[in-house]
């Protein structure tokens, strides 16, 4: 194991010091073991997962025996990490941007539509409606390029389907319906399916992103990350990697044997996920970026809703999904939604035939946990701090000393990951 004191000359570690306390909005409060540990990251791996409750990914469920036996004693079991919103994209978007729920990301944009810019306030919080942010509205991957730092968003199944989405950047057409929106079993035409969700893309939502050449070359299908990982060199600063609806967890529940699995057959859910991580997690942990300076954090989204129930509305049958929309770290609301808020959704054949109706009553996306692993971090340590998705981007803009935070990562006493997580200092 790398020992942190040899990290730094007494120098470089005053320098580093200094250029901490300067960055606008520079969290102060890091023992002195932390900004060296945190310092000493360069290589940042996100696997994000979907809609899963901390009671169960890290506690009652039995289909997960990787993520529970062996990554969470091999490093930070984050127990009061929440999701910032529900149903799924407000939470990718306030990962990379710190933009709150707009009344489109918080229905998934169903519609692939122009966010419209109403006003920007000072902490950068976007006011308006729709979904696709304007250049104005920066995004951590911005900040990254400014500073010659690289990224890459790794997205499963990204162009199986050219019809629906290209193999690079992938995207409905502007103003368009998302034909992403659900996945498509495997054919004669496409033969492995396509479970890629452009709602679960983050870098899909923002002009500066997908109006620069670099989407091409930044936004590309999950099979590329084998080969970038060869090389420290060729390994980004950030990778954010989407596994498929089924590998994330999103789609199935239970085994095969239930009847709802995946549209290709497997089982989805934990299951799922968690063979996944133990392709992937391998393979991260094996490359020469991660075993020099590297952090892999694997988090969900957002929290699963209680069992759906169907309840007479209007003297209609209807499907009913209540969330309770728990949050921490005195999360606000942003200026576009309201809360609590009650949406609903038309029948179709993938709800049996009778509308739903869902509905929240808090601002968050409940309590999922979350999992760190490093170097630089104690196995089997256990943090009950309040964190989320804002706290993961303030985090990230300090592990790069990039600046200023972005929308509600610079809210007034939000914390970023700390000395409960990061080794101290001998």
């Amino acid at each position: 194991m790398l020992k942190i004191q040899k990290i730094f000359t007494l120098p470089a570690f005053l320098l580093v010091l200094s250029g901490l306390a300067i960055m606008a909005g520079c969290n102060t409060n890091n023992s002195t073991g932390q900004v060296i540990a945190q310092n000493a990251i360069k290589h940042v791996f996100v696997i994000t997962l979907e809609n899963k409750n901390f009671s169960t990914s890290f506690g009652s469920s039995t289909q997960d025996s990787y993520l529970q036996g062996t990554l969470v004693p091999s490093g930070a079991l984050l127990t009061q990490y929440y999701g910032t919103g529900h149903v799924s994209l407000d939470n990718y978007v306030a990962m990379i941007s710190g933009q709150p729920s707009s009344l489109a990301t918080q229905m998934d944009c169903p519609v692939y539509q122009d966010f419209n810019l109403v006003s920007t306030d000072a902490n950068g919080i976007a006011t308006g409606t729709g979904c696709v942010y304007p250049a104005s509205v920066k995004t951590l991957p911005d900040l990254l390029t400014a500073a010659n730092l690289q990224w890459k968003g790794y997205m499963e199944d990204m162009g199986n389907d050219p019809a629906r989405e290209s193999a690079t950047c992938g995207h409905p057409t502007l103003n368009s319906q998302d034909l992403t929106q659900s996945p498509e079993a495997p054919t004669a035409s496409v033969v492995n399916g396509d479970q890629y969700a452009t709602r679960h893309n983050p870098f899909a939502y923002f002009h500066s992103i997908i109006d620069s050449p670099i989407c091409k070359t930044n936004v590309v299908p999950l099979t590329q990350l084998s080969k970038d990982l060869a090389l420290s060199t060729t390994t980004p600063n950030f990778v954010f990697i989407t596994p498929n609806l089924c590998h994330d967890g999103h789609d199935g529940a239970g085994t095969g044997a239930t009847g709802s699995g995946c549209v290709n057959g497997e089982p989805g859910g934990l299951a799922s996920a968690d063979a996944f991580l133990k392709t992937w997690i391998p393979q991260i942990m094996a490359s020469p970026a991660y075993q020099q300076d590297g952090l892999i954090i694997i988090n969900f989204d957002e929290s699963a809703a209680p069992a759906a129930s169907v309840t007479m509305i209007g003297g209609v049958p209807t499907i009913s999904v209540a969330f309770a929309g728990a949050s921490c770290c005195a999360q606000q609301t942003g200026p576009n939604v309201t809360r609590p808020f009650i949406t609903s959704y038309p029948a179709s054949a993938a709800t049996g035939g009778l509308p739903v109706q869902l509905s929240s009553t808090g601002i968050g996306g409940d309590q999922t946990g979350a999992v760190l692993i490093s170097q630089f971090i104690k196995p089997g340590t256990v943090s009950n701090t309040p964190y989320n998705h804002y706290s993961l981007l303030k985090s990230l803009q300090d592990i790069y000393h990039v600046g200023p935070y972005l929308g509600y990562a610079g809210q007034t006493g939000l914390v970023g990951f700390g000395a409960d997580i990061y080794i101290k200092s001998n």
